[in-house]
């Protein structure tokens, strides 16, 4: 018995040392860039002493305004993660990756706390910059996630950072990198590209521009709205031009 905890404990080590070695710094930093990675980042100073500083990125192929409602009505019991909700839910976080943009789920404000249900531990918007800075730092202080928006020409780089102060002995701190950082990447690639494949999703003619609403004179941008085109709103041109011939038809 004590043969075999020894060969386990051995086994472990040598593990650990691998994946330190060869594999640590691409799953903590898949996709960004070496200066993505040392940039400074607004809510990094809420978690100074991070046992682990994960900075991972994507380009996405749309400005700062069609990605910024996706990530904001992120959450529990709201639009979910965009990633495997299966996963999620096995642990009861309540994840349901929302296709489209909600807008009762779009007033964020600091101070907001979002948990899967009452009496679980939470994460507070700490940081909202709209269009710019999205910070959470969960309620027990050891985990702050930060999204920020990089504008480019015409495209967009997202950054994911987070930061997290792990517990305990260090042997189980090493076991719980191991088995954590690998599966947070998981998790997390599959995050980003479902934000980047909503964000870039095309949208109907009918939506490419701002619509004014003829009853209270709002300009509203429907590549930030969960605009949908009814089905009566094709037959309307079809209508009025009926009526004006009915018109003309009768004008002596």
């Amino acid at each position: 018995m004590l043969m075999s905890l020894g060969a386990l404990a051995t086994s472990a080590v040598a593990t650990d040392r691998l994946y330190r070695r060869y594999l640590r710094d691409w799953v903590l930093t898949w996709g960004a860039t070496d200066e993505e990675v040392a940039r400074r980042l607004p809510g990094d100073e809420l978690l100074e002493s991070a046992d682990i500083v994960a900075t991972r990125a994507i380009g996405i192929e749309a400005p700062p305004s069609a990605i910024w409602p996706w990530l904001v009505q992120m959450g529990p019991g709201r639009a979910g993660a965009y990633t495997y909700d299966w996963i999620e839910n096995v642990i009861g976080l309540d994840m349901h990756s929302a296709d489209r943009i909600v807008p009762e789920w779009q007033h964020l404000e600091v101070g907001d706390v979002l948990r899967s249900e009452e009496g679980r531990p939470g994460m507070r918007v700490e940081i909202l910059e709209p269009e710019h800075v999205l910070s959470n730092r969960s309620e027990a202080g050891d985990w702050v996630w930060t999204f920020a928006l990089a504008p480019g020409d015409g495209s967009t780089r997202l950054i994911s950072r987070n930061r997290i102060a792990m517990k305990g002995a260090a042997a189980a701190q090493h076991l719980g990198m191991l088995l954590m950082e690998p599966g947070s990447l998981v998790m997390e690639r599959k995050m980003l590209l479902g934000i980047k494949e909503r964000a870039e999703a095309p949208l109907p003619g009918w939506a490419s521009r701002r619509l004014r609403c003829g009853l209270c004179g709002m300009s509203v941008d429907p590549a930030s709205h969960p605009l949908r085109k009814p089905r009566w709103v094709s037959l309307v041109p079809a209508f009025l031009a009926e009526q004006q011939r009915g018109v003309s038809r009768r004008t002596p």
